[in-house]
């Protein structure tokens, strides 16, 4: 793992408590999943679909977003070479390790810049979720400390053959639908880390003290982090809720 990563992810800190509690009804009541009807389907500008969820009176996809080119139509520049990625300071996509078998998994890993480009990187009519939209699914599924990560989760292990992350994918129930997969990140020196072990993602939301805020979930846990401090140059999935319901 990168230094920059490991020391930004330090700084979320990692102890979480759990207890084992089953589902409540109103959590449950709230969300509506399963496959969408192809005219439900969300169509991004490169004319990809996806899926969604309804989760506590949001809309979220329930896929990470996969888009090459802005809402405009200009292209994002795919960038593969480690020395090219370090020395970026406009936006750009890659697949982890360059490999698209992973995109077709995980989506594509997007810089900061991608994010943060007035182009905008979401299909028309959603966009990519802020931190106030975050903090409300979180709060609504149990708080950060609890069972918000593990209802986000994507179910099984690696090691049994039943899914992606490794194990012990700690209290995943994916009881949402939202279907958190480990997608890993790029760094800021282009290097690949972390699939697996740690899904990232974007939040649309800027701050004074860091480039933006992201949003991890753990192999190893059941709650959900967040936190600030990465470079605008980190590559980091991109989760996209609606723009309204």
């Amino acid at each position: 793992m990168n230094t920059s990563i490991k020391t930004a992810l330090a700084a979320i800190g990692l102890l979480v408590a759990f207890s084992c509690k089953k589902e409540s009804s109103d959590i449950q009541s709230s969300i509506t999943t399963g496959k969408n009807p192809p005219a439900d389907l969300i169509t991004d500008i490169d004319g990809k679909t996806y899926n969604f969820v309804f989760i506590h009176g949001q809309r979220w996809k329930t896929t990470n977003l996969a888009v090459s080119h802005y809402r405009n139509g200009d292209r994002i520049p795919q960038v593969k070479r480690t020395k090219d990625w370090r020395a970026l300071t406009t936006g750009a996509w890659c697949w982890y390790n360059n490999d698209s078998a992973t995109g077709a998994v995980y989506g594509k890993l997007y810089n900061w810049y991608a994010v943060n480009d007035p182009r905008g990187l979401a299909p028309t009519g959603w966009h990519v979720a802020s931190n106030a939209e975050w903090d409300t699914l979180i709060a609504h599924l149990g708080g950060y400390y609890a069972f918000a990560g593990g209802r986000l989760k994507d179910t099984g292990t690696i090691e049994a053959g039943t899914g992606l992350w490794y194990a012990p994918n700690a209290y995943a129930t994916n009881k949402t639908g939202f279907t958190g997969l480990p997608g890993g990140d790029r760094a800021n020196d282009g290097t690949f880390a972390n699939v697996g072990y740690h899904a990232f993602w974007w939040s649309s939301t800027p701050s004074d003290m860091y480039h933006a805020t992201i949003y991890l979930l753990n192999y190893d846990e059941g709650g959900i982090h967040k936190g600030g401090g990465f470079d605008d140059r980190c590559g980091f999935s991109v989760r996209c809720i609606k723009d309204s319901i």
